[in-house]
């Protein structure tokens, strides 16, 4: 379904688009989790608690907020382009690239926080890049995204 990972040409992308509530809130959730990790860190041996509380304790409690923040790092990651080739959707982990005659639209469900693109045999994808919570850009980019679907999915059937 997808043309695999990697394969998609970096200058053939004409518009990129990338969630702003989402990676605004993945900020101050790591700036939360780091403040409170450190406060704790720096104050686990305050007091004598009848537990020897060494240097490496410290620098553990911190590490664990460290992973958190970079699990959570991970929210900031997902995009959408678009190009005559086709969609590109960065959920999570990895970017699928689809072309324009494999899917057949894009939409936003009545009960979802994102939209979706629609394939053939009733079946879609995710595209958390668009989220409601991002309001008019939101639906900006469903409309550019569209326009391009018309753009380049009438030109692959012409050729």
């Amino acid at each position: 379904m997808s043309l695999g990972f990697g394969d998609a040409q970096a200058d053939t992308w004409e518009f990129v688009y990338k969630p702003r509530w989402m990676r605004q809130a993945a900020w101050v959730a790591i700036a939360v989790v780091m403040v409170i990790h450190l406060t704790f860190g720096f104050l686990l041996d305050i007091t004598y608690t009848g537990v020897n509380i060494d240097w490496w304790d410290k620098f553990s409690l911190i590490g664990v907020g460290v992973l958190i923040c970079a699990v959570i790092l991970f929210l900031t990651r997902s995009r959408v382009r678009v190009g005559p080739d086709g969609i590109g959707v960065l959920n999570l982990v990895s970017e699928r690239v689809f072309t324009w005659d494999q899917m057949i639209g894009l939409e936003y469900p009545e009960k979802g926080f994102c939209a979706r693109l629609l394939f053939p045999g009733d079946e879609h994808i995710p595209v958390m890049a668009i989220q409601a919570r991002d309001g008019d850009a939101a639906v900006a980019a469903m409309s550019r995204i569209r326009e391009y679907g018309q753009k380049y999915g009438a030109r692959q059937d012409a050729e």
